[in-house]
């Protein structure tokens, strides 16, 4: 898969489901929904290929796997195709009742497939487009090549004509995004601290896949809030993956590629340089960590102007262990295990060092938010009982 090095791609908005208020959540000054969402815009291609994602390109990309077949991964194309009547079908005619998501390039359906009643999410996007074949290409390879439980599982795709439309899993709970950062009906609670850090530690898994088993190592590129899909049970999977890259090979740390992402997110060498690495993933993470953890967005320009930028924000209680606790979303009313806010608090200060080389690896990430105290146990300890 030599040739996804030359890809790029713009962002794209996931399937999510909308929700209504409990608490109120203003918008980002950049919208996810829409092109300006990106730090650069790709360049416009001088001629638009059909792409045929059913011949398998020349690779020698394999995801490397062990005796699970949830976490194993092969070389080959398991994706089925789909022509654009069976898909239509399954959506109602792509009825507006259906769509369940809607961004700048694209919009998602949920759809019922006609031979197995499987319940999906399908993508159909923009035929105009400045996303194009190229993005569509990436994502069809990378999610056929590559398989966690902790990635979005791609079911198919539809290259009929002018159309392109991708098949995923249905992911019923939406994305974290909705439970997090909008807001929530009156009836709807707020997401606890354990399910948070569950929350965290899936995401985290899906990344140190991607980094550590993946052959070559896959560079995410797009991590966010809207981009982490929730099942019923809020186990998280990645999903999106047109603005991934190749990972670096052999001697070299990074690769150079065109700045592509949400602002807030990206890390401060990829934004100053380009230089793109795993660290790169490392940082976003800790965006997205730090937000699960304070209920606050990545920018807000809502806040005061000290507080609109929260990794900014936050620095200065990095310093601090002891105002750790002052970082905890106020809709936790105090529901934590101090012992686990503090280590998730110092995570995301690792992550979020503004040297990339002394990040933590992502497996390193997974091991400190599997010690005792992320998740739940008997007798738990909350910070209102003052331990």
């Amino acid at each position: 898969m030599s040739c996804f090095s030359c890809f790029s791609s713009h962002d794209k908005k996931t399937a999510k489901r909308s929700s209504s208020s409990k608490r109120s959540r203003p918008q980002p000054p950049i919208s996810p929904h829409k092109k300006e969402n990106n730090i650069a815009a790709p360049p416009r291609p001088a001629e638009n290929p059909k792409p045929k994602p059913q011949a398998e390109p020349n690779t020698n990309m394999e995801a490397t796997h062990n005796n699970n077949s949830k976490e194993g991964g092969n070389n080959n194309i398991t994706a089925q195709t789909f022509t654009f009547r069976e898909l239509a079908t399954a959506t109602k005619n792509f009825r507006q009742e259906c769509l369940i998501g809607e961004g700048g390039f694209e919009r998602v359906y949920k759809g019922k497939l006609g031979k197995t009643n499987q319940v999906v999410a399908v993508k159909q996007l923009d035929r105009n487009g400045l996303q194009g074949n190229r993005e569509f290409l990436v994502e069809v390879l990378m999610l056929s090549l590559l398989h966690h439980q902790n990635l979005i599982n791609l079911i198919g795709y539809c290259t009929d004509g002018d159309q392109r439309l991708l098949v995923y899993e249905y992911m019923a709970s939406g994305s974290l995004e909705d439970h997090l950062l909008l807001e929530l009906p009156p009836e709807q609670k707020p997401l606890d601290w354990f399910t948070r850090m569950k929350i965290a530690l899936g995401a985290a898994k899906g990344l140190e896949y991607l980094h550590n088993k993946a052959n070559p190592p896959v560079i995410y590129r797009n991590l966010k809030p809207s981009k982490i899909l929730l099942d019923e049970e809020f186990n998280a999977k990645l999903s999106d993956f047109g603005l991934a890259k190749l990972g670096p090979t052999g001697d070299r740390k990074h690769i150079s590629a065109r700045v592509m992402g949400t602002y807030g997110y990206c890390a401060p060498e990829y934004q100053r340089t380009g230089q793109l690495s795993v660290k790169s993933d490392v940082y976003s993470f800790g965006v997205v960590l730090l937000e699960l953890i304070t209920g606050r967005r990545a920018i807000d320009i809502t806040k005061p102007t000290e507080e609109q930028n929260l990794v900014a924000w936050a620095q200065p209680v990095f310093k601090d262990p002891n105002r750790y606790p002052e970082l905890a979303d106020p809709l936790l009313r105090g529901e934590f295990p101090v012992r686990a806010l503090n280590q998730a608090v110092a995570v995301a200060a690792m992550c979020l060092q503004e040297e990339a080389g002394v990040r933590p690896l992502m497996s390193d990430v997974v091991r400190a938010l599997s010690f005792p105290g992320g998740v739940p146990e008997a007798g738990a300890v909350t910070h209102d009982s003052g331990v």
